[in-house]
């Protein structure tokens, strides 16, 4: 069972191969961090998703953050979706399913490697990490139709990093 992140707790340290070479590491390292998590090469709605937040990636990137998507493809899986759709922006990938439960994120197996792929899969996350590493927002999804809208991401952060607006959903 996964583990629930809570709101303002340190993000999981976790490291990534990045395609390209070198890895992503997870977990704020003094700067913003927004942090896309995917189903995979499998999924239709993924690419239309990340290809969104590729328009949205300068903007991002001129407030300070770091962007990433990270998924459990292969190397090949990610590259082959990288060369097709032109991302620029980081993607890890063998993000294994423990490394998915410490990300507080819904599993789901393959329902045939014909359909899907041949492995456990993360179900759809957002994070957004402060430069301290902490957890700023949180969306996370147990299926691929309900994902956060990333348009408005942009004008939020900076509405966050200007004002210094607190991590919301603390109180218990």
């Amino acid at each position: 069972m996964s583990k629930k992140i809570d709101a303002g707790s340190r993000m999981p340290e976790i490291a990534l191969p990045k395609a390209g070479g070198g890895e992503v590491n997870l977990g704020g390292d003094g700067r913003w961090q927004v942090i896309v998590v995917y189903r995979g090469k499998h999924c239709p709605l993924c690419k239309p998703y990340l290809n969104g937040l590729g328009e949205l990636r300068e903007s991002l990137t001129a407030l300070g953050a770091e962007v990433m998507a990270i998924s459990a493809d292969p190397l090949e899986k990610v590259q082959a979706d990288i060369d097709e759709f032109g991302w620029e922006f980081d993607v890890g990938y063998d993000l294994n399913p423990d490394q998915m439960r410490d990300l507080g994120l819904y599993i789901s197996n393959p329902r045939t490697d014909r359909d899907e792929t041949d492995r456990p899969f993360a179900e759809p996350g957002l994070f957004v990490v402060r430069p301290d590493g902490n957890v700023h927002i949180i969306d996370i999804s147990n299926a691929p139709f309900a994902r956060a809208d990333l348009t408005s991401l942009p004008g939020y952060l900076k509405y966050i990093i200007e004002n210094d607006y607190p991590v919301r959903g603390t109180a218990s």
